[in-house]
């Protein structure tokens, strides 16, 4: 039987030669930094766009979800393609770690960042908070006369059959994190036995985990598990959706950047390392609408959409959960979509 891993590693053969054909000539030369990030184009592009008014130094990118980058880092681990990994959530970069993917760098000044959100061997740097949180469709919950889910058991209401989108734990961060949360909340076997019950009100496993998004917000399903930075992103565009947080708890994603191992360019990914774990790069969450929480303490949340005081936060032991990420992600790969 082909695992995941496997699968993964023969997608990323096939797509390492359009990264290296997207990166050669121009991104190595100086001056020129190579980002995978998973983060979306416009938030991407805020942060590397300020980076490059700061210092000169351009930014080259692709985006991808978080199972996907780790498999091209290590389909191009010989001959890597780019110079760091930003925004992928810490639990990837623990599995990474494992694979020699990235090499430790502690970015000067990181040390005000809470010792919870920075991995203590210097292999990644957390620069923002993400919670999971429950996305509904306000128009499908009035008609079926339904209050937005405040318990993961509510999603397995007879209203919800076929109308779930969320994303796929294959190739999705938060997908990982949907994983984690249930785990947290339920124990790993009740949160497996759960989930087979889920399935069967799910409509569709996205490649990323912001897919399922746009299709709840334009009525074309019912609802989802997600970040709660997309669901924020479709409630902020103006569509009808409904933002809710299950009574027992959810995990959140620790998202987070690092240094990639024999990059092209390690003396400007040092450099963005040391700027973009500075409070002037968390202040651009604010004023660029990036709904993220920041993990420096000196930069303010002034958004009350992310004030986390009445939700139930599972703490996540990243350090675990990097090392049974892939085992709980075959495990939902073996008993619940086969």
């Amino acid at each position: 039987m082909i695992t995941k891993q496997q699968l993964l590693r023969a997608l990323a053969g096939l797509l390492a030669a359009a990264a290296f054909m997207f990166f050669s000539g121009q991104s190595f030369a100086s001056g020129t930094l190579n980002v995978y990030t998973i983060w979306s184009e416009r938030y991407a592009t805020a942060v590397f766009d300020a980076f490059t008014r700061d210092t000169g130094v351009k930014v080259n990118f692709l985006r991808f979800p978080s199972g996907e980058v780790l498999a091209r880092l290590v389909a191009e681990k010989k001959n890597p393609q780019v110079d760091v990994f930003f925004g992928g959530i810490a639990d990837a970069f623990e599995a990474g770690k494992k694979e020699g993917l990235f090499e430790p760098y502690v970015p000067k000044g990181a040390e005000a960042i809470p010792q919870r959100f920075r991995d203590p061997d210097g292999y990644w740097t957390g620069v923002a908070v993400n919670p999971i949180c429950f996305m509904t469709g306000g128009e499908f919950l009035r008609k079926h006369g339904l209050p937005a889910p405040r318990s993961w058991q509510d999603l397995l209401a007879p209203a919800y059959r076929d109308g779930l989108v969320m994303a796929d734990a294959r190739t999705s961060g938060t997908a990982v994190s949907r994983l984690f949360s249930l785990v947290l909340a339920m124990g790993e076997d009740e949160a497996f036995a759960y989930q087979k019950k889920l399935d069967g009100n799910v409509q569709q496993y996205t490649k990323s985990g912001a897919g399922g998004a746009l299709p709840i917000a334009r009525g074309q399903a019912a609802g989802g598990i997600f970040f709660l930075v997309d669901a924020l992103e479709m409630q902020q565009t103006g569509y009808d959706i409904v933002i809710s947080y299950p009574a027992e708890g959810v995990a959140y994603g620790v998202e987070a950047m690092g240094l990639v191992r024999n990059g092209k360019n390690p003396d400007l990914a040092r450099r963005f390392l040391d700027w973009a774990a500075t409070p002037a790069m968390q202040r651009l969450y604010e004023e660029n609408r990036i709904n993220l929480i920041p993990t420096h303490p000196d930069v303010p949340l002034r958004n009350p959409a992310l004030d986390m005081s009445a939700v139930r936060l599972l703490d996540l032991d990243i350090r675990w959960s990097g090392e049974h990420r892939m085992r709980l992600v075959e495990r939902w790969v073996n008993e619940i979509v086969r």
